[in-house]
């Protein structure tokens, strides 16, 4: 029997592993087009759930105050902090109107998903059905 260091170990070569990483990387770069509508549809979910949690909380507001709020302080919102400031959401909020019968919020997002240029939006008003205003 041979002593454990001089056994020989099946393994993988330099250049086995290389030409498997190339076509993983050609593989990506053929998938990543079809890709990108999934990304930015998975992305806008987090405007659409902001929405609607800022939709109820407007209308917990109005029940006690007889009419919807202009201020995310008044029905205690705190806005998520952005990419761009060191956060992870993706989009901005901002109360349109609010009036004592009805309301609109955009989120408007802060990344253009797919690089063309065009930033995603989003509404939602009393309904609370959100709404995509903008397409990226």
């Amino acid at each position: 029997m041979k002593p454990f260091l001089q056994r020989k170990i099946p393994a993988y070569n330099l250049q086995e592993i290389l030409i498997v990483l190339a076509i993983i990387g050609i593989l990506l770069l053929l998938a990543m087009p079809k890709l990108m509508p999934l990304i930015s549809k998975t992305k806008s979910l987090e405007a659409q759930t902001q929405l609607k949690h800022i939709h109820n909380m407007q209308i917990l507001y109005s029940y006690s105050s007889s009419r919807f709020s202009n201020d995310f302080d008044q029905i205690d919102f705190e806005a998520p902090r952005t990419v761009k400031n060191g956060g992870n959401a993706n989009y901005v909020y901002e109360i349109i109107t609010a009036t004592t019968d009805a309301f609109k919020v955009r989120a408007t997002a802060v990344v253009d998903f797919d690089r063309d240029g065009i930033y995603n939006v989003w509404e939602i008003d009393e309904i609370g059905t959100p709404k995509q205003v903008i397409k990226d």
